[in-house]
């Protein structure tokens, strides 16, 4: 039996991917640093937009300082909500599990994308509340792989929930590669789900799916 769930955000709950890539290239095409939806997939996705804006100033040799960055996030953060607010759709069956394991077993999300861009949608998807914790982008130093944000959507629940939540015990939902190795370098075990990466890519999970549509709570109990 599982102590927990905790879901990622983008690639999973909702397709945000091309919207993000989107938004980078608004700010980055102009100063010489855009790059291919093909680059975006192998050498961005799962970073958070601190390290994402970090490895394309990196990838063109160009010196990127604190104020530069922390410009250029806001900058982001605005054109994002700028595109989101037409409104998204949510992944096959993603919304249904989220709302059948709420209130039923301790639930956390666990994000590399910042608060800001999160709350409007799960507003949109009328997710507000369902979860227990939220870590996003905005609380940790380290973007996925890094295993901090897992570790701290661990201890979080671990703090509601006292004596009940083991990492070991514990299933992350994740789409790439990144998010894989973040949530089992925190020793979760993880669901991943072929939404952004081919099932050869997302080594490391306990199980790979095609989508979460179908799947209720009582699978995720029966995974081995």
């Amino acid at each position: 039996m599982l102590d927990a769930v905790v879901f990622d955000f983008d690639g999973i709950i909702v397709d945000t991917e091309p919207l993000h890539y989107k938004a980078f290239q608004q700010l980055l095409a102009p100063l010489g640093l855009g790059y291919s939806w093909e680059q975006y997939l192998e050498c961005y996705l799962g970073f958070d937009d601190r390290d994402a804006f970090r490895e394309a100033f990196r990838a063109g040799a160009r010196p990127l300082s604190d104020q530069e960055l922390r410009a250029l996030m806001d900058a982001k953060a605005g054109a994002f909500q700028e595109i989101v607010s037409v409104g998204v759709s949510p992944y096959p069956g993603v919304v249904e599990l989220i709302r059948s394991i709420s209130g039923t077993l301790p639930l956390a999300l666990c994000s590399g994308a910042l608060r800001s861009d999160i709350d409007p949608i799960l507003g949109q998807l009328g997710l507000v509340g369902a979860f227990d914790a939220l870590v996003t982008a905005d609380e940790v130093a380290a973007s996925k792989p890094d295993p901090e944000s897992y570790r701290l959507a661990v201890q979080r629940l671990q703090e509601i929930f006292p004596g009940r939540i083991h990492a070991a015990a514990s299933l992350a939902i994740e789409d790439t590669p990144a998010g894989i190795a973040s949530a089992t370098g925190a020793g979760l075990k993880v669901l991943a789900v072929t939404n952004s990466y081919p099932q050869e890519r997302l080594t490391g999970a306990l199980r790979v799916v095609n989508s979460l549509a179908g799947i209720d709570l009582e699978a995720l109990h029966l995974l081995p």
